[in-house]
């Protein structure tokens, strides 16, 4: 008879949220994809394993080490890059993502700057911390949403094709799905 080992345990940090999940239907199946604040990348691992070209962006060095250390390991090619995306002078690019994902990770002023960067009817896929999360990490206001907020940041001009609000993985989040219109007017935003 031979010995058995115990499995490791997957942390629960290193599966992608269930908002990703319920919505992997929806995404696409191929394009660029932007991981904002990427943190150690669980998000971008599971959408290059998909098809899609990532860039993840984080301001912690090393987190992105490990990240690119994780995306060897599986054989994967991810883009990485450390950008301080508080700076004021974030430039994402213009209609150039089919998917934006955004988890755990709020800053206001980087909505018009999402909005263009999305492809024409590319998708932003978005999960953050509610007010109602108070006294669990993070706890400043500023990283906190009001109940409904995060809709009133994206549309118009984005479409809302999902969301929801509540306790979800332990945590009390707002989460969206939304759309980019198929075509743009000439008109850049922000």
């Amino acid at each position: 008879m031979v010995p058995m080992t115990p499995r490791k345990r997957a942390s629960p940090w290193a599966t992608p949220s269930s908002w990703l999940v319920a919505n992997a239907r929806s995404l696409p199946r191929e394009g660029r994809a932007l991981d904002l604040a990427c943190g150690s990348g669980r998000h971008a691992l599971w959408l290059v394993d998909r098809g899609l070209g990532v860039r993840a962006v984080d301001s912690d060095p090393e987190a992105l080490r490990a990240l690119r250390a994780a995306a060897e390991e599986r054989g994967l090619a991810i883009e990485t890059e450390i950008l301080d995306l508080e700076s004021g002078s974030v430039d994402l690019g213009q209609g150039v993502y089919a998917l934006i994902a955004v988890f755990h990770y709020l800053h206001r002023p980087l909505f018009p700057t999402l909005v263009r960067a999305l492809a024409p009817g590319g998708l932003l896929l978005y999960e953050t911390f509610l007010e109602s999360h108070g006294g669990r990490r993070p706890s400043r206001p500023e990283h906190l949403l009001k109940s409904g907020e995060l809709v009133r940041l994206v549309s118009p001009p984005l479409e809302v094709l999902a969301q929801r609000e509540g306790e979800f993985d332990g945590r009390l989040v707002a989460s969206l799905l939304a759309r980019a219109p198929a075509e743009r007017s000439g008109v850049s935003r922000g």
